[in-house]
């Protein structure tokens, strides 16, 4: 996989640079021993309260430098990716940010982390600092091991001890509250593919049906392969473990954590899948979901819930500097407002005959339905292949309708075509045909005969798209067409349409439409496949006025 960075080595350190810089002056600093030592600290801090300190290997961004500030952590000490800080890292970060009121490190229940900062809470022991430490070991994947991993759910910790720090509890309050917090902690991950180290080869484990059921956070696999699946079935499964789990009795606040690579919109469709279950009735408290305790770039997500009490809701509750802390909310019922009524402007104008409109708008219709292979074929070329398609769901749901059109009212006949494209063929080649056909009728309707009408919706269509004849779109061939057409007839504005459409495959470069976003390589000697469908669109017409 591709990743953005420069140097292997200097990823880290470049990363917490750009999140000091970043952030609002005067709130994070580091401490001056890059690159082995790598500190985030508050800078407004004053050592007169509890500080909160915790850490461990990069990659799991925002967290944890990224929780640093008033109401959460005082200092984050950060390893390299997936690695543990060192010893002197966590020693450093101690005597920096410690005073009186002593501090407390949290501590991910991982063999590096407890080592390290249990090593470093013994040596800033014996120089005369308080300190006590957390451990954090929430993952329930596992529920027979003896050491279960510490994973998002450390972040409840976080959040709940560094505002009682913020409060000015003591030290033995905060410790004893964050030990207790962390003992009502579960949490269970899920994934559809294993995540991708910088400057390291990547392999995936996983194949194309596969995903993974609790997994940790450094990329490690999960305890079980899953097949790939609906939300609601993966949420069914995660939330029973986790029921099974968690205490018989109280309420719980959830943690919507993405590890990485999940989508915006697959995030918040996972969190009403949570939330629309019947789960959610244990559930009185939701942060997230975002990305807050991530594994680089891993495309799962995991659920971490915490036991609550009226203190422990208050502290989630509360306030924080850190932007990465997401706002808990009270979970609630969609809220729906009734849509505006609209008075219908008039009365739809009846249906009536007239046998040669009738004759053309079926010729039309039925020319580009049978265009739908070709002009797919063509747009596959210069778009995303769906042009012919997106033309004969317009085409059809006219043919549909043909009995109760206007026929003989040709302002009334443009403005319902104009309704209907609107409606049917969607995206932007459906407004601007909808556009032309609207402006046509109400021209036609002042007064001006077929081929002024018809002018009148393209200066409407070309104002509003942006397109003029040369852009490589459906305007090089319907603008000279149109501007022929009461010059010379049906079958002179047919042949400037085949003309501007055969123009088209010259233009190595659009300047408007998707085709905008191609390489002038691949558009070399292809026809716009709007132009194409005008140019059709007119044979038609003069096959049927002026038939040969």
């Amino acid at each position: 996989m591709k990743h953005f960075f420069n140097r292997r080595e200097n990823i880290v350190t470049e990363a917490l640079d750009g999140l000091l810089r970043t952030a609002q002056p005067g709130t994070l600093a580091r401490l001056d021993s890059y690159p082995d030592i790598k500190v985030i600290v508050r800078a407004d801090w004053d050592k007169s309260r509890v500080a909160v300190i915790s850490g461990g290997g990069a990659g799991h961004e925002p967290s944890h430098a990224g929780f640093v500030g008033r109401g959460m952590l005082t200092a984050a000490v950060s390893g390299e990716i997936f690695a543990s800080p060192s010893v002197d890292a966590v020693l450093t970060a101690i005597r920096a940010v410690t005073g009186k009121p002593g501090c407390l490190l949290v501590v991910k229940n991982y063999t590096g982390d407890r080592l390290n900062f249990g090593l470093a809470a013994e040596k800033a022991r014996a120089e005369g600092f308080a300190v006590e430490m957390v451990i954090v070991a929430d993952d329930i994947a596992l529920p027979e091991i003896n050491q279960p991993r510490g994973v998002a759910g450390t972040l409840f910790v976080h959040k709940i001890a560094g505002h009682l720090a913020e409060s000015g509890e003591s030290l033995a309050s905060v410790a004893a509250t964050a030990k207790a917090v962390a003992a009502d902690i579960v949490s269970l991950g899920v994934s559809y593919s294993s995540c991708s180290i910088p400057g390291q080869p990547y392999e995936e484990r996983l194949g194309e049906n596969q995903g993974e059921l609790g997994l940790g956070i450094h990329g490690e696999p999960g305890v079980e392969k899953i097949t790939v699946q609906a939300a609601d079935s993966i949420v069914t499964i995660m939330t029973e473990r986790l029921s099974a789990a968690m205490k018989p009795d109280g309420q719980y606040a959830l943690l919507i954590n993405n590890l990485g690579a999940v989508p915006p919109v697959e995030m918040t469709l996972i969190a009403n899948s949570v939330l629309a279950s019947s789960f959610a009735a244990r559930v009185a408290l939701t942060i997230g979901p975002g990305p807050m305790m991530t594994a680089l770039n891993m495309n799962g997500f995991s659920l971490s819930l915490v036991r609550l009490d009226a203190e422990r809701e208050k502290a989630l509750r509360s306030a924080v500097a850190p932007h990465a802390w997401l706002p808990a909310v009270v979970p609630h019922a969609v809220d729906i407002l009734p849509a505006p009524k609209v008075e219908a402007v008039g009365r739809a104008a009846p249906a009536s005959h007239d046998a040669e409109a009738e004759r053309v708008l079926a010729a039309i219709c039925e020319r580009l339905v049978a265009l739908e292979p070709e002009l797919n074929r063509l747009d596959a070329r210069a778009g995303d292949g769906d042009t012919g398609s997106t033309v004969a769901t317009g085409a059809r749901s006219i043919l549909a309708q043909s009995k109760s059109l206007p026929f003989a009212d040709r302002a009334s006949l443009f403005a319902v075509i104009g309704d209907t494209l609107a409606t049917a063929m969607g995206g932007s080649s459906g407004v601007l045909l909808s556009i032309f056909f609207t402006a046509a009728g109400k021209a036609s309707g002042d007064g001006a005969n077929l081929a002024a009408s018809l002018l009148a919706g393209l200066d409407r269509m070309t104002f509003y798209g942006g397109a003029h004849p040369g852009d490589r779109t459906m305007v090089d061939a319907l603008s000279p067409a149109l501007h022929a057409l009461g010059i010379t007839g049906i079958r002179g504005a047919a042949d400037e349409a085949r003309k501007g459409a055969q123009a088209t495959r010259a233009m190595r470069k659009a300047k408007a439409g998707r085709s905008a976003y191609i390489g002038e390589s691949d558009l070399d000697g292809v026809m716009d496949p709007g132009a194409h469908a005008v140019a059709e669109v007119f044979a038609a017409v003069a096959g049927v006025l002026e038939p040969a």
